[in-house]
């Protein structure tokens, strides 16, 4: 266990603790915190070891996030710096839950049902495009057709994934 928790220090300790300066601003304090983590977290393991942590980084963000809402309580009731409603939207984590994940697997796994539907030069034009970044002209030039050809190709695969992922009006 302490060879983990000392793998999982090294790996962790500075991004906790820049996360806690940025939502603090105080070097010390910050300090403080992403130590007192790694804390509770041993306390934590020790206390139940037979369950085990899926991820220990996505854990240790909750307790830090848990410190600083804790801190900011404190100050609050002694009138200090933010209220509690700022520090909760400082600390709301952007990350899409597991429904939201969940919904864009599946839209990924549409989407690539309908590349492999796409004719090559309609693909690899959209791609060219969308991906690499080349213009009309230079998707041209390799793929031997006219400008305004690739943009029949792109047009054509653009309105396919559309339909396919079901974001058109009226599409099924």
């Amino acid at each position: 266990m302490a060879d983990d928790l000392d793998r999982l220090f090294r790996l962790y300790h500075r991004e906790l603790r820049q996360l806690a300066y940025r939502r603090l601003g105080d070097p010390e304090t910050a300090a403080d915190l992403a130590q007192d983590a790694f804390v509770r977290y041993a306390g934590l393991i020790r206390k139940h070891p037979r369950q085990a942590i899926a991820n220990p980084q996505y854990f240790l963000w909750r307790i830090l996030r848990n410190l600083i809402i804790d801190l900011r309580r404190g100050q609050a009731r002694r009138g200090e710096q933010t209220s509690l409603d700022e520090a909760e939207s400082e600390l709301h984590d952007q990350r899409p839950g597991p429904e939201r994940l969940l919904e864009l697997r599946q839209q990924l796994q549409l989407l690539h049902r309908a590349f492999e539907e796409l004719p090559p030069a309609c693909r690899d034009a959209l791609l060219l495009n969308r991906v690499e970044g080349l213009s009309h002209a230079a998707i041209a030039e390799r793929l031997g057709v006219s400008p305004s050809m690739v943009c029949k190709y792109i047009m054509r695969a653009l309105r396919h994934c559309i339909r396919r992922l079901g974001l058109a009006d009226g599409a099924n």
